[in-house]
């Protein structure tokens, strides 16, 4: 764990913006307080951006745009690779920083560090590997050249969960490819990304290719930049309703967009399953991160065969969860991000029982000065519970049952997201049939964990579109451009 204390790594944070390479006040001082989630506290005030501020940093961006694009390939991978080292320099410090701000237990977060920083890695390697190809035309009257060019100036917004991995996945891309970019950092959880900016500074990313603002009032803010011509790409992780709406400004000037959005997450388990290692699975599947991951376990179907005993097992490892700050030594289950957050919780709970679902363990707000709930396992979950139909993103457990395949697989397609699911069963052939059954984007096969930087991380239906990380990331950075020349030897 880290050495320094944790005022000795605030006072290290930034707290302006990062505009042409430089950092500055916002407009007229305004600063946002950011708060400790355990305790209430404030940790910082940061600068509060105005809409005049963004705009700067898009003219900055695209004052940047073409230097960067035209820098070679492996000047760009080194970069990168200097700031994953970096990072993982500085691993203690970035996992203490996330604890304090999102919330996380500390060993949680030394793990996204370690993930988060693999994005920095991955493209650095993919940097160098843009290609394109050429060929003769079948009517052997030209050649075709297809090449792949940076798509330009990127605004880049990321949730409050995974205040690493998130920049990292989407910065690393947009810089391998060529892009300069905006960042807007979510208000809660916005220092882990300023540190971060601030090696990627230290490391030689040019000035203006990497700009970063924190604000207040997103949508005064951002939807100018948005609707600027001068931007072209958009990339997006929340809620679906605000995907939404970004999507249709996103419109106005044809943007090319990745959104990352809701996620309803179903957890099969097989009458045939493993029940260990499935309760091992959803554990981490349902509690990593508080539950707080749009990856998270949403609803658990069980086999009616195995319900009983999976459920008491289940129930057994939750009681043993040790609740409390995630600084603190084998702490499990920090706070919720904020009071709307623990509040959703408890009346998605409270629904569930009013409509038949029994509490098995915990089930309520712990009364403190953090904004702590217990983890909960609810069992006989009924159709019409608003927890079957809506994101959780807390530390609740909800299990309801099933008795064929069939039915499993429709109560779990029953939903408009389709981020992940996963499935544990023994039966090798029926594994395979739920790869193509189950509409979503990804899916856990005996395993309750599957994000990695080398793999392609989306959904299908209201999950969004477009892919981050994997050889599919890259791509959502660049544009294809085809030439046609005459036969050389005609």
């Amino acid at each position: 764990m880290s050495t320094i204390s944790e005022s000795e790594l605030l006072a290290q944070v930034p707290t302006q913006l990062y505009i042409n390479g430089q950092w500055v006040d916002a407009e007229g001082g305004k600063t946002v307080a950011v708060h400790d989630p355990a305790t209430g506290a404030v940790l910082k005030n940061i600068a509060d951006a105005s809409p005049a501020d963004g705009m700067k940093a898009l003219d900055a961006a695209v004052a940047a745009q073409d230097a960067w694009a035209a820098t070679p390939p492996r000047v760009r991978s080194d970069i990168l690779r200097k700031a994953f080292d970096r990072v993982q320099e500085l691993k203690n410090e970035f996992a203490l920083l996330m604890t304090l701000e999102m919330g996380k237990p500390l060993a949680e977060a030394i793990g996204e560090v370690n993930y988060g920083s693999e994005f920095l890695r991955w493209f650095s390697e993919e940097a160098v590997r843009i290609t394109g190809r050429y060929g003769t035309n079948p009517e052997g009257t030209g050649r075709t050249i297809v090449t792949h060019m940076p798509v330009g100036p990127s605004y880049l917004i990321t949730p409050w969960n995974f205040p690493l991995a998130m920049a990292t996945r989407k910065i690393a891309p947009a810089l391998a490819a060529g892009c300069t970019v905006v960042v807007k950092p979510a208000t809660l959880t916005p220092l882990t990304t300023l540190y971060f900016v601030k090696i990627l500074e230290e490391v030689g990313v040019p000035a203006g290719v990497v700009n970063v603002f924190t604000t207040s009032t997103t949508a005064a803010v951002s939807d100018p930049i948005v609707t600027d011509k001068r931007l072209r790409k958009l990339s997006f992780t929340g809620s679906t309703g605000v995907g939404q709406s970004l999507m249709k400004l996103a419109t106005e000037n044809m943007l090319r967009t990745s959104m990352e959005l809701g996620g309803n997450a179903p957890f099969l388990v097989f009458e045939d399953a493993d029940l260990d290692k499935a309760v091992d699975g959803v554990m981490i599947a349902k509690f990593r991160n508080i539950g707080q991951a749009c990856t998270a376990a949403n609803r658990v179907i069980v086999h009616e065969a195995v319900a009983e005993q999976f459920a008491k097992k289940v129930t057994e490892r939750v009681k043993a969860m040790k609740i409390g700050r995630g600084t603190e030594e084998g702490v499990s289950i920090g706070p919720l991000i904020d009071e709307k957050a623990v509040a959703k919780a408890n009346e998605l709970v409270q629904d569930a029982v009013a409509k038949g679902a029994t509490v098995l363990t915990g089930g309520k707000a712990i009364d403190c000065a953090g904004t702590f709930y217990e983890p909960t396992v609810l069992t006989g979950v009924k159709p019409g519970a608003d927890i079957m139909t809506e994101e959780i993103f807390g530390p609740v457990l909800s299990i309801t049952t099933f008795s064929t395949e069939e039915e499993g697989i429709k109560i779990a397609n029953d939903t408009e997201y389709g981020l992940i699911g996963y499935v544990y069963t023994e039966d090798f052939q029926r594994g395979q049939r739920l790869i193509e059954k189950l509409q979503t984007g990804m899916m856990g096969l005996n395993a309750g964990v599957i994000s990695n930087a080398s793999a392609p991380f989306g959904g299908v239906k209201m999950s969004g579109l477009g892919r981050e990380g994997g050889f599919e990331g890259i791509n959502e950075y660049l544009s294809v451009k085809y030439t046609m020349t005459p036969n050389p030897f005609a």
